[in-house]
């Protein structure tokens, strides 16, 4: 008990006399934010855990905090006996419902004006402003709480709650409660055991990889659409190839660029003349995005050349065509002289 209170003696006034939820609100904040931030963990499951509750509980039970400083006017709401019969809040059940109720419509709210400014609605700028949303309603929860007197303030009743459950698992009534409370532990287990197996092991989806080409835009977005289609002999025009790996695993591409005169026969378009004009070599880990602009600069003349890129895991093989290609795109290009 020294230990624990000489250790608490090195944090700030305000934080050694946080009520215990409120700091397990902080908490929930710290660990997400650590969760998504951090190379190694960024990986793991705990990041979707945490991340789920704190999308879905800590902003709206910060907010309801803020709202109602006082304890409810029902049973269980002092850490001793579980009761406040004078207060004049709301319960437990009602505060965990509003909690998960305003979580899911502050945070799409949140999205909706990060999406009108410069940031965007990207990882970083969604965790900064949930993070300090949260962190300004606990402190605003933490100061009307602590302006009411001390028998009128929420009180989350852990010590009611515990004494009251080992006395129902440890000492039942009788066998059919025993029975019961056994059954309920391994529904929990089974239920947990489920839960972690989901997140731990997702089912994989469709593997695929995406392929396409952009241009920039007179505002400097990159669009599909505006594709160059004349060319001069030596002179260089810009095209921004793209890939996105969904395969689920880290892939290794080749991207291979050519300009080939073709003449059709038949139902078959035939290349007669090909000039390779470049060659990419990305790695990609999964739900990766790799870009990068490539300046076309065509030797070969004529009308209607084929501009094609060719999308390859791994290494090429010996004949390169669409035939062996994984994925292909391409541009019909006039190239003068």
């Amino acid at each position: 008990m020294a230990e624990t209170k000489a250790w608490k003696l090195l944090l700030p006034r305000q934080l050694r006399h946080l009520p215990a939820d409120l700091a397990g609100v902080v908490c929930v904040v710290i660990l997400t934010n650590l969760a998504a931030l951090l190379p190694v963990v960024s990986e793991t499951p705990v990041r979707i855990i945490a991340g789920l509750v704190f999308v879905l509980f800590i902003p709206g039970y910060a907010f309801i905090a803020a709202l109602f400083p006082e304890a409810g006017s029902g049973p269980s709401t002092d850490s001793e006996t579980g009761s406040n019969p004078q207060a004049d809040g709301i319960d437990g059940i009602e505060r965990t419902a509003l909690s998960f109720g305003l979580s899911i419509a502050l945070v799409p709210l949140v999205g909706l004006v990060l999406n009108f400014t410069p940031w965007g609605i990207r990882l970083l700028p969604i965790l900064v402003s949930l993070s300090g949303l949260t962190l300004v309603l606990t402190a605003v929860a933490a100061v009307r709480r602590w302006a009411l007197p001390a028998d009128e303030r929420f009180r989350v009743p852990y010590r009611a709650w515990l004494s009251a459950g080992r006395e129902e698992l440890f000492s039942p009534a009788s066998r059919t409660d025993a029975a019961l409370n056994v059954l309920l532990v391994l529904s929990i287990l089974l239920a947990a055991a489920s839960v972690g197996y989901a997140v731990t092991v997702p089912k994989d989806g469709e593997r695929f990889s995406d392929f396409y080409l952009l241009t920039e835009g007179e505002d400097g977005e990159l669009v599909a659409d505006g594709y160059p289609t004349e060319f001069e002999r030596g002179e260089g025009r810009s095209l921004i190839v793209g890939i996105g790996n969904q395969e689920h695993e880290q892939t290794e591409y080749t991207v291979i660029a050519e300009l080939q005169r073709v003449e059709r026969v038949g139902n078959e378009t035939q290349v007669r003349e090909r000039s390779e004009l470049r060659r990419f070599q990305p790695t990609l880990g999964h739900n990766k995005t790799w870009q990068r602009q490539h300046e076309v600069e065509p030797e070969m003349t004529g009308e209607r050349l084929r501009l094609q890129y060719l999308l390859y895991r791994g290494s090429p093989p010996e004949t390169v065509d669409q035939s062996t290609a994984y994925r292909e795109v391409h541009l019909w290009v006039n190239v003068t002289g």
